[in-house]
Formats: structure tokens, C-alpha cells, sequence
């Protein structure tokens, strides 16, 4: 920190005595507490900013009963989505002055029960709980002395609040460029059936092509699992069913890297006569994806500040109740769709 024009770190005493008050009437001023005239507020707050004086954050806490800090619990070892959402949370409560405590439970119950045991034990003021899939889960527990959200995950519990990407309207978005793009023999390569994420993704598909009077080319679906080697043998299987295919819509980036090999492979341009759509926005696969992927972003950043926000409003005291709220996804268009070819088919 760096030292006023006293020459040294200023005090709240230093603040009363140029502002011409008391040091209750600063702590008032300062705090945004008590009823004063707002010029009083004002001479206060003058004085402090000419002094260059920051409150002492832990003596505000012990008296305001709080901690300014917020427990993280996520099961997503390697951070590929809970990152984004913490950095998205991170925005919101970093505006208010409060550190995060991230916990890993690595999908372990007991290691999730500790966690949250330390870190009530360290009287956080809330809690944030984030994953790597939307799966409904159990709720960490209803009787907590904290409130607590969650992000790219959803409890069980409707009382509990929790802030998902809506992959229902992402579908929806894929499929709508595709259809914009001039195609309509339109194949869908997902991960496993038993993920709301894949499902919801197929429905919102399903609903746009049906609205247009066409359905999915192949038969429907191919479920399977979320990896490149599931996208070469999903587009295989594809082929087989619906050779003249003119576009591919994919669960995931990577499940579309595995789809792009395979048709280079077999003489199909990119974008020229298959069109290629992921989901996911992961950057490193999107982009190093021959050509550049066009793809669905989640809007992570954007889940996790809206969820934090919901954080701070329960802290506060004006929680809004319980529920699922979905962000909209986002379309970003690089290289891999384009209108059709004259040429193609």
C-alpha cells in the first residue's frame, strides 16, 4: 500500500480529523451505514480518497458478521469447464472485494462432505458449486447456514438455485445456420443418450428441422460417446445410411475433429459439400480442427457471473427462490460452414 500525504498508512482517525468529524461519524460515512447529511457522507468520503485511506477488510467483516469470501466446489478436475465459470464469477464478485476458496471433490462424496466442511468451518459467506456436465445432482445440503448456487450443474433439490447452459436452444442455434446455409440432408453425431446435455441438443435439432418439414438424416441420433474416435465411426455409420449428406451437426468439438478426418478422407470439402457444426467453443480443438470449426459456445463466463450475482443477492438477503435458469448459447462461425456448392452432389 502505498502512504499518504501524512507519510505513512492513514487511519480512520486521520480520515475524522480532516473531514472535521467524529470517528463514528467516518466509520458511518465510510461504511455506508447510519443516516448522515449526505455533505457529511460526501466530506468524509472527500477526505478519505485525498488521504488515499482503504478500509481494513477484516475489521469491516468481524463487523458485519461476514467473511467476504466464497467457497468454490466443483468435480471437474481438469478445469475445462469449471474454469471458464469461476473466471466468469470471479467478475461479479470481484466488483464486491471477495476471494474464492476452489475445492476439487474429484467425484469423490466424502472429499465433497470435507470440502464443504472446511469451508464452513472458515465461515465463507457462500458457496458455488460447478461440474463439468448439466446432470442433475444431489444437493449438498439444505439446512446450510450459508445460501448456495450452481453453475453447469443443477441440484435435485427445485428450492436450490441453479444457472445451466440452455442446450436446447444450442441445438436449435446449429441447426438454424445449417438450414440458413442452404443445407437439409442435416446428420447429428452426439455423446451417450444417458446425458441431458446430448438429449436436450437432439430435441432442440430435431424441433428446427421439423418446423422447416425435414428430419435428421440417417435415421435420427447417432449416440455415442464424446471423443474423435466416436466422430470417425459415428460419420462412417452416417455415410452408410445417407451418402449424399450435406451436413453435420456434433454434440461436441471433439467428437467434430473425428467427423473432419474421416471426410477429408473420403473426398468430402469442407465446407463445400458437408457442412460442420460442434459445440463446445474449446478453443484448442475448434481452431486446430482443418478447416476452423464453426461451433457452439456455452456461454460459460456468462453462466458463472449470473450465478454469482444470484450469490450475492442471497448473502445480501434477497434471494429470489429456487429453480433452473438457462443462459443462451452463442454461435460462433468460422470456416467449416458455408452456403452449398454448385458443385457439391
Amino acid at each position: 500500500m502505498s502512504l499518504s500525504p501524512l507519510g505513512r498508512v492513514p487511519t480512520i482517525r486521520d480520515v475524522a480529523a480532516a473531514a472535521g468529524v467524529s470517528i463514528g461519524t467516518a466509520s458511518k460515512a465510510l461504511n455506508g451505514r447510519g443516516k448522515l447529511r449526505p455533505e457529511t457522507r460526501e466530506r468524509v468520503l472527500a477526505a478519505a480518497r485525498q488521504l488515499g485511506f482503504r478500509p481494513n477488510t477484516l475489521a469491516q467483516g468481524l463487523l458485519s458478521g461476514r467473511t467476504y469470501t466464497v467457497g468454490l466446489i466443483t468435480s471437474d478436475s481438469f478445469g475445462r469447464f469449471s474454469i471458464p465459470v469461476m473466471l466468469g464469477a470471479e467478475d461479479a464478485l470481484g466488483a464486491g472485494q471477495i476471494s474464492v476458496f476452489m475445492c476439487d471433490t474429484r467425484d469423490d462424496p466424502i472429499r465433497e462432505r470435507h470440502h464443504l466442511q472446511t469451508l464452513l468451518a472458515r465461515r465463507v459467506d457462500g458457496i458455488l458449486v460447478t461440474g463439468r456436465r448439466t446432470e442433475p445432482r444431489p444437493s449438498i445440503g439444505t439446512e446450510l447456514p450459508v445460501p448456495v448456487v450452481y453453475a453447469m450443474t443443477q441440484s435435485t433439490d427445485p428450492s436450490d438455485f441453479s444457472v445451466i447452459p440452455d442446450d436446447f436452444g444450442g441445438g436449435q442455434l446449429a441447426t438454424r445456420h445449417l438450414l440458413a446455409m442452404g443445407r437439409r440432408r442435416i446428420g447429428h453425431i452426439t455423446g451417450p443418450e444417458r446425458f441431458q446435455a446430448a438429449r436436450l441438443r437432439a430435441d432442440g435439432m430435431r424441433q428446427v428441422l421439423a418446423e422447416a418439414g425435414y428430419e435428421i438424416a440417417g435415421g435420427g441420433p447417432l449416440f455415442g460417446e464424446w471423443s474423435e474416435e466416436w466422430g470417425r465411426q459415428g460419420v462412417d455409420i452416417l455415410l452408410r445410411a445417407e451418402p449424399r449428406i450435406d451436413a453435420v451437426f456434433c454434440g461436441s468439438d471433439q467428437i467434430a475433429r473425428g467427423v473432419a478426418e474421416i471426410l477429408r478422407e473420403r473426398g468430402r470439402r469442407i465446407p463445400d459439400d458437408v457442412a460442420l457444426v460442434g459445440f463446445d467453443n474449446w478453443e484448442a480443438m475448434a481452431v486446430g480442427c482443418r478447416p476452423p470449426l464453426t461451433t457452439v459456445d456455452m456461454n460459460l463466463g456468462e453462466v458463472g457471473r449470473v450465478a454469482a450475482e444470484h450469490l450475492l443477492a442471497a448473502i445480501a438477503g434477497n434471494a429470489s427462490g429456487g429453480g433452473v435458469k438457462a443462459i443462451p448459447c452463442q454461435l460462433v462461425v468460422r470456416e467449416s460452414t458455408g452456403p452449398v456448392s454448385p458443385r457439391a452432389n
